[in-house]
């Protein structure tokens, strides 16, 4: 069976791809990825991505909405308790979720699509979050 890389890209659907740009620098630093810069015709995405690269959003244009599925990152306990005092410091509604197994935050854009940061440092959160509620 051929082996798979990893998520190449994701493709959000949202009514202005410079709008959502500049949403997504704001929260997570992504920036235009200049190699893909000559996809962004009128049809065609707006790629932005992480600083490293490693992590690629295809913005496309919708006129109508259309419900995403969910789109998960990774992270390990200090940046998640970091990533939850980013976006409540930005007004951006969170929830904080025990999965027992791992914790996510679950949150949306301004165009309704999904996200989750997810960590399987459990046992660290917990703590974490236990000692912020004893201060």
């Amino acid at each position: 069976m051929p082996q798979l890389t990893g998520i190449d890209h994701i493709h959000v659907y949202v009514p202005c791809r410079a709008d959502a740009a500049e949403w997504f620098e704001s929260v997570f630093n992504f920036k235009i990825s200049e190699p893909l810069r000559f996809w962004a015709t009128e049809n065609g995405p707006h790629v932005i991505e992480n600083k490293s690269a490693t992590i690629h959003l295809a913005l496309f244009k919708q006129h109508d909405f259309i419900p995403s599925t969910a789109i998960a990152f990774g992270s390990d306990a200090k940046n998640f308790i970091e990533w939850n005092k980013i976006l409540e410091a930005k007004d951006i509604p969170v929830r904080c979720s025990d999965h027992q197994l791992a914790w996510s935050l679950y949150f949306h854009d301004p165009y309704k699509n999904m996200y989750e940061i997810t960590t399987y440092d459990h046992a660290q959160v917990s703590q974490i979050l236990q000692d912020n509620k004893k201060k």
